[in-house]
């Protein structure tokens, strides 16, 4: 038996094609999730144009469905639950996962937003938990109309921080006052006062100006790099009070936090906004859009059954 998935292939588009793959067997403490939708990031471009997900490999994190079939040893959510989950090889219609990997999707919250959640929303929870959020805190987010940036402007205003979102362009910057921003600038023109924390997803020249807005004992926070574009300290820029850039990946057991954000979510406390959502025979177009940075959120695709 197979099952269709997004696979990497080098000659083809994007390095992806929809392809067919064995029907996966769950091993210990894993469940078999029927899936119904799965959600593009950044990261798992990169991954397939840079040789870290091998050829023929099913790609992709981040995945909504149904539990298809329970975990063997009675972990985990039951047959017929609805679940998210952060999982490697997620694009395709049948997935094993790890018990500890997802969290059970609440009855209020859709699917296609729940899928929005795992590799963004992990990644702005665990960046500003790691960069000692607080609501005495100055929080610059870069990219801020992006998925990771929506969700650290989001959590970082219900902690209480003065939250400063940084976009591309006064378009992209659309709803992220509403979202908790008390500032959106284009770029970093007109701040010129220290900052605690960064959250920085675009690299390049943009994450060298904000190390130089960064405070004594602040955190810059390195999650991504979406300009393509190298990143030149000029002498003595790393040299002074004492400061930290940390570089960020989404690691171990997501469940936990995971639940966390669906909760949020389903409360109706964090926004999942949607740029784009169609068919998974549409992956080009997505990731067209999405490299093009003209998508405000997630791009989330819907897993066409047999």
């Amino acid at each position: 038996m197979s099952v269709r998935a997004l696979v990497v292939d080098p000659s083809a588009p994007w390095a992806v094609r929809l392809g067919e793959v064995p029907e996966p067997v769950a091993g210990p403490g894993q469940v078999l999730v029927d899936v119904s939708h799965v959600s593009l990031n950044y990261g798992d471009l990169n991954d397939a144009r840079s040789g870290r997900v091998p050829e023929g490999a099913v790609l992709g994190s981040d995945a909504a469905g149904v539990v298809a079939v329970a975990a063997a040893d009675g972990s985990g959510p039951a047959a017929g639950a609805r679940v998210v989950a952060m999982t490697p090889g997620a694009f395709a219609q049948r997935v094993a996962v790890d018990v500890a990997a997802l969290a059970v999707v609440p009855g209020t919250l859709d699917p296609a937003r729940a899928v929005g959640l795992p590799v963004a929303g992990i990644a702005a929870l665990r960046s500003l938990r790691a960069a000692g959020l607080g609501p005495d805190k100055r929080v610059l987010v870069t990219g801020a109309s992006g998925g990771v940036g929506r969700f650290a402007v989001q959590l970082a205003a219900r902690a209480g921080a003065h939250v400063i979102a940084s976009v591309g362009s006064a378009a992209r910057g659309a709803g992220l006052a509403e979202a908790g921003a008390d500032e959106v600038l284009v770029g970093l023109d007109g701040l010129d006062r220290p900052v605690d924390i960064v959250i920085d997803s675009v690299g390049g020249p943009q994450l060298v100006a904000a190390w130089n807005l960064l405070a004594p004992r602040g955190s810059l926070q390195s999650v991504g790099w979406t300009s393509g574009e190298p990143a030149v300290f000029p002498p003595y820029a790393t040299v002074g009070p004492a400061k930290s850039l940390t570089s960020f990946v989404n690691e171990g057991a997501a469940g936990a936090d995971l639940t966390e954000l669906t909760e949020l979510a389903a409360q109706g406390a964090l926004g999942v906004e949607i740029g784009w959502q169609g068919s998974w025979e549409r992956f080009t177009e997505a990731a067209e859009e999405l490299r093009g940075r003209r998508i405000r959120g997630k791009a989330v695709l819907e897993v066409a059954r047999a």
